[in-house]
């Protein structure tokens, strides 16, 4: 069992800390920020000092260009296994990675997590991360839907419980639209985002299909 803290501020990380406690038996602690931030911050000091993040894992949803690798650094320092970033790599981050030689995810979208062989990532992907389904049919209809690891936004689960009636057949490009439909955090309006987001699950939804011979 791998300990996790998640960096959140205002209503981003909220979603991961109740996923990771309610569907795994991680050991989570948050370390909260203001919503409300300026553009530009020179001293990051007040924000990341007295913060413990011994964690094994380390996920921060700071969003901002001076705290995230602020905030990744200080874990490193602080002895975490892996970090894992909501937003885009930066060359900040390249650098944290090569001094501390730590794992660090950087992605918009928390549900493009797979297993790479870093072994606190890995651990963390045996139940949450891009999605897997297992889908059971009845006649042509989809009679139940599992996940087997699912997006720490709690999207999969709620794709999962909609997909139950659907012709087996219509399931996987229901799956991307009921995505959008979900309440995520992801970008909207771009190509990425939201939109791959829906993709993946699709993509998911599909290799269940397919694994049962349809």
């Amino acid at each position: 069992m791998i300990s996790v803290t998640v960096v959140s501020r205002g209503k981003y990380g909220e979603r991961a800390i109740r996923t990771i406690m309610k569907k795994t038996d991680f050991e989570v602690a948050e370390v909260p920020i203001p919503k409300d931030l300026p553009g530009f911050i020179e001293d990051t000091e007040p924000y990341t000092k007295d913060v413990d993040l011994t964690s094994d894992l380390v996920i921060i949803f700071a969003l901002h260009p001076d705290l995230t690798p602020a905030f990744a650094a200080c874990a490193a320092e602080s002895g975490a296994g892996a970090i894992i970033v909501s937003g885009n790599d930066t060359s900040e981050l390249e650098k944290i990675r090569d001094r501390y030689r730590i794992h660090i995810h950087a992605d918009e979208i928390c549900c493009a997590l797979a297993p790479c062989g870093d072994r606190v990532i890995d651990e963390f992907t045996g139940v949450l991360g891009k999605p897997m389904f297992e889908i059971s049919v009845m006649d042509g209809i989809v009679s139940d839907v599992r996940v087997i690891r699912g997006s720490p936004c709690g999207a999969s689960w709620w794709v999962a419980s909609q997909l139950v009636g659907t012709p087996v057949m219509d399931a996987p490009s229901k799956a991307g639209l009921l995505v959008q439909q979900y309440p995520c955090r992801a970008v909207r309006g771009t190509r990425g985002g939201i939109h791959r987001s829906a993709e993946i699950h699709k993509k998911a939804v599909l290799s269940a299909v397919a694994r049962i011979g349809i």
